[in-house]
């Protein structure tokens, strides 16, 4: 087995998947080395053409695995992962870890068989969230709300900026006031955004709704992935780098809450122009 702790690539629409790399930080060895790409130009995912998106992250995870060579590869966004995670792995010769919805743990421990999911809008439109659904939760009532807000609001409270409550739990009506919404006992964020959220959920909600972040786990799969490596891939003896495609809105907030999680510099790429 290999004995040097790895190196991973952490990618996402904007900030959301630090989430997952804050997961990733209390869960594998020390040393593991966690690069990650934000493709911040093109945020938020859950509002562009499914076409485009494939092509420009098939573009730049083009760019990034020659650069830094990456023993395990996480897409830490929902709608990423939906639409992209087949092409990436015909296209790549390294393993890939996605995030998709909750929805098969939701269907597991869900009492009143109706639960709730909270996802982008793309994310909630896509016949693969449906066939989850189909395929998981076939006995359960799914109720999904595809938000515009939520992932902008999110990346305010990573920054430390204060949220408006109100537009959170305008959010949340659209899940408890829908048909037979009073009887969610369960939500599942369906994007990796929301999990900066968590203290507005549960404050704004009612205290005996299950929430359900699959960070942690999906930082479980990335250490299992490592684990089961048969070689040394990590090649690169590039530094642990934070790239952007976009110039950051307020990079002082930037850098000091990635500053949290270990990061000391940012990156902006030169990326493959949106088509």
């Amino acid at each position: 087995m290999p004995t040097d702790p790895g190196r991973v690539l952490a990618f996402d629409s904007g900030i959301g998947g630090l989430a997952v790399v804050q997961a990733l930080r209390t869960t594998l060895p020390p040393g593991t080395l966690i690069d990650y790409l934000a493709d911040n130009a093109l945020f938020p995912y859950g509002e562009q053409d499914d076409a485009v998106l494939v092509t420009r992250i098939l573009a730049l995870m083009e760019e990034r695995i020659a650069r830094l060579h990456p023993d395990v590869v996480l897409i830490a966004c929902n709608t990423a992962s939906t639409i992209a995670l087949e092409a990436l792995r015909a296209r790549f010769d390294v393993p890939f870890v996605g995030c998709v919805p909750p929805v098969r743990w939701a269907a597991r421990v869900s009492q009143t068989r109706v639960f709730g999911l909270l996802a982008t809008r793309g994310t909630a439109r896509r016949p693969y969230l449906r066939s989850l659904r189909d395929t998981f939760a076939a006995d359960c009532e799914m109720i999904v709300h595809g938000a515009r807000t939520l992932a902008d609001l999110a990346e305010q409270a990573f920054l430390g900026r204060p949220i408006d409550d109100n537009l959170v739990a305008q959010e949340l009506r659209h899940l408890f006031e829908a048909p037979n919404g009073a009887r969610i006992d369960t939500i599942g964020l369906g994007c990796t955004h929301y999990t900066f959220l968590s203290n507005a959920f549960l404050r704004l909600c009612p205290p005996d709704i299950n929430w359900l972040d699959p960070a942690l786990a999906v930082a479980r799969q990335v250490n299992h992935v490592l684990e089961m490596r048969v070689s040394d891939r990590s090649a690169s003896a590039a530094p642990e780098s934070l790239c952007l495609t976009g110039q950051a809105a307020d990079e002082q907030a930037l850098r000091r809450a990635i500053a949290r999680l270990g990061y000391q510099d940012i990156t902006v790429l030169d990326a493959t122009p949106v088509s």
